[in-house]
């Protein structure tokens, strides 16, 4: 079992990345949403699976917090507020399609050629992954900045931390237990603030386009 870790791990950092590019590409709010959802449980295995090999409490610890929080309660909330706020579709996006896949392959060759020393000195079993790792986090920062709605944002931010937790479980087979507890706080607490924000903008534009945030600073001057 032991000796296919290491590929199983590598098959797992693969569908994360594969879900990135699909979600970077992906313009239905409700399949993005699914596609968050699936890159949260190839997370939650790919810890299981660390913490069973390396005998680490920690990693089930950080597995079952994700599961939890990003592949049960976060998509239920998300899937909860577009129905209320009834939004669908992301059309307006900085690049079209075709663009924005290009330029994602080349965050994802600059990621490896970033990661590529770092990984050589990693004696973990998964270290060969952080080029994935940072790849996906890459790929995250620029959906969230290539969308106009909130929504995506919200989980472009959500995918970055994934590709965060993923990273250190990569190099360092995870963080402690406190930090991981911490982090988990911090992104409930940012994904209900966030939730508020949507409401808020809602009733203000009657859109969730953040560029309309731009006529309140126009307002004010």
């Amino acid at each position: 079992m032991i000796k296919f870790v290491p590929q199983i791990v590598n098959l797992l950092a693969t569908i994360i990345l594969l879900l990135s590019f699909a979600m970077i590409s992906q313009r239905r709010i409700v399949t993005l949403i699914n596609l968050f959802m699936l890159q949260g449980a190839a997370l939650v295995a790919a810890s299981f699976l660390l913490g069973y090999v390396t005998n680490q409490p920690d990693l089930y610890v950080s597995g079952a917090l994700t599961l939890v929080l990003k592949v049960i309660f976060i998509p239920w909330m998300l899937h909860r507020v577009i129905r209320k706020l009834n939004v669908r579709w992301d059309v307006e996006t900085l690049f079209n399609i075709p663009t924005t896949m290009l330029v994602g392959i080349a965050l994802v060759i600059l990621a490896f050629s970033l990661a590529a020393p770092v990984s050589r000195l990693s004696e973990t079993l998964a270290g060969g992954s952080l080029g994935i790792a940072l790849a996906c986090i890459l790929l995250s920062f620029m959906m969230m900045i290539t969308r106009s709605k909130a929504v995506p944002q919200v989980i472009g931010f959500l995918s970055m931390e994934n590709g965060l937790i993923f990273a250190a479980t990569a190099v360092t087979n995870g963080m402690p237990m406190i930090v991981e507890f911490g982090v988990a706080l911090d992104v409930l607490v940012g994904v209900l603030i966030l939730g508020v924000f949507m409401f808020q903008i809602r009733e203000k534009f009657d859109s969730l386009d953040i560029h309309n945030l731009e006529t309140l600073k126009d307002d004010r001057t």
